[in-house]
């Protein structure tokens, strides 16, 4: 990242929020948005425009699950872990994504292809299980046909 426009990124999303009480949040929310994920450096630099001990960036940061502290991948995948899915063998899809991207829950894959989420429902109880890449809902998932599609996913990028 380019320092100098780094700290102008900083100062503007900083400078919506200056002069109010309690909007470290908002500028973390702002901050994620802006960059898909909350980087070391950039958490440097909003202590310093807000004035905030870094320890405190990172309770904020560390305590909601929301914030993403590493680059996620370039396609997210969401298992949905609802009552439906789950009884109908959402785990064992998880750790078969496990088992070919060598990632948990919360994990990006080595290569950057991939981030894995798990998600209380999707509400598409009818297909369970079910699970998300990106937009796009795969219904009645088999653990079987977990590699065609994160395949189909990785053709995509060198195709």
């Amino acid at each position: 990242m380019d320092p100098e426009q780094l700290k102008k990124d900083i100062q503007r999303i900083v400078g919506k929020w200056k002069g109010r009480k309690g909007t470290l949040i908002m500028v973390l929310h702002e901050i994620e948005k802006h960059y898909g994920y909350v980087p070391r450096e950039v958490s440097l630099e909003i202590s310093r425009e807000m004035d905030i001990p870094l320890a405190r960036i990172y309770e904020v940061l560390t305590f909601y699950h929301y914030f993403k502290l590493t680059p996620p991948g370039r396609h997210t995948i969401s298992v949905c872990l609802g009552t439906a899915c789950y009884l109908k063998g959402a785990p064992a899809l998880i750790n078969e994504i496990h088992n070919i991207l060598g990632i948990a829950p919360g994990e990006t894959s080595p290569d950057g292809h991939f981030n894995l989420t798990v998600v209380r429902c999707l509400g598409c109880c009818g297909l369970a299980p079910v699970i998300k890449i990106d937009e796009k809902v795969f219904g009645q998932v088999k653990v079987a046909d977990i590699i065609d599609i994160l395949s189909s996913y990785s053709r995509e990028e060198t195709g």
